[in-house]
């Protein structure tokens, strides 16, 4: 297994500590605080840590790919659901801590599965379907969501609402921009 591969093994390694300590904090599990009590206070800070790490990884893994000509098939197939887990994984643990509307989470996640599917129907279709730009904007707009969502911190709050409004309204844009532009490989199997 090449380097980028277990970068992307790790990330989704990572998800499981992430989890624990946004939902073990704030839960009533007696189990969390005995193993964890001393930390408690400071679980969303290490998770904020964690994801951070992890979205990091994202970034590494392509480029180490790229550069030095390690693209695998497990990497093409684990990079972009390692990254969907993270995220979904996320938003979910933020919906249970109502910090965000499921309504939202509900847009962001369909999405995901909407152009999974498509990309299934490309790939049957031997059609490789690049990311976009706007995929690429609406990526960076929920990580920095989430990160401020984790964070929770009261003199960013408006901020916070601004990039979860921009990062709704860039998930919606690259679902239409995405369909638009490949609209072919559904009605003919083409681009």
């Amino acid at each position: 297994m090449n380097l980028p591969n277990k970068l992307t093994v790790f990330r989704v390694i990572l998800i499981v500590p992430f989890v624990l300590l946004m939902l073990g904090s704030h839960a009533e599990w007696g189990w969390f605080m005995a193993v964890f009590g001393g930390i408690a206070e400071y679980a969303d800070y290490i998770a904020l840590g964690i994801f951070i790490i992890a979205s990091l990884t994202d970034l590494l893994d392509g480029k180490i790919a790229r550069k030095y000509n390690l693209v695998t098939n497990f990497g093409k197939f684990m990079d972009p659901l390692a990254d969907k887990l993270l995220v979904c994984s996320a938003l979910i643990c933020l919906v249970e801590l109502d910090r965000i509307p499921a309504w939202i989470v509900i847009i962001i996640i369909s999405r995901e599965f909407i152009i999974s599917g498509f990309r299934l129907v490309a790939a049957d279709n031997k059609v490789v379907i690049a990311a976009s730009y706007w995929g690429k904007f609406k990526t960076t707009f929920q990580m920095v969501m989430v990160c401020l969502m984790i964070a929770d911190i009261g003199a960013l709050a408006v901020l916070t609402q601004i990039i979860m409004w921009i990062a709704v309204i860039l998930t919606i844009v690259s679902l239409a921009d995405y369909l638009v532009k490949n609209k072919g490989v559904l009605l003919d199997g083409k681009i």
